[in-house]
């Protein structure tokens, strides 16, 4: 049987609600979504550092792609950046990763998928009037 890696599970009925900063680097064409750090059982998901470990070794996929040397800084790419979401540590993953390199969008999607993470998609926040 071969599985579809673009949508490794179904998302929960609810959709999750951030308040997130939106990334220059994603368009509306783009969605988002969490990675929340609790297990589809409702476990804490371990070790405690996972969404840092886990944004830090996707980083080097940013708009221009990594650079090297001198001109070189330490940070998370703007497509999968860790967040702290009513205390559950979480990772925000852009489409946008999919364009740069599908294999490293796999690899996003799998790890939440082989280790049982809730994934749900972030839907916009309508403006107040």
């Amino acid at each position: 049987m071969q599985s579809d890696l673009s949508s490794p599970r179904p998302l929960p009925p609810t959709p999750v609600r951030l308040h997130a900063v939106p990334s220059p680097m994603s368009s509306p064409r783009h969605r988002q979504y969490t990675i929340q750090g609790l297990t589809l059982e409702g476990r804490t998901f371990r070790p405690s550092d996972w969404a840092e470990r886990l944004a830090g070794a996707m980083s080097c996929f940013r708009p221009g792609g990594g650079k090297a040397g001198i001109g070189a800084y330490i940070g998370y790419s703007p497509y999968c950046v860790p967040h702290l979401v009513d205390g559950v540590k979480c990772v925000l993953v852009s489409e946008a990763l999919q364009d740069i390199e599908p294999m490293a969008w796999d690899f996003v999607m799998n790890f939440a998928r082989d280790n049982h993470l809730r994934v749900a998609e972030v839907l916009p926040v309508a403006k107040p009037d």
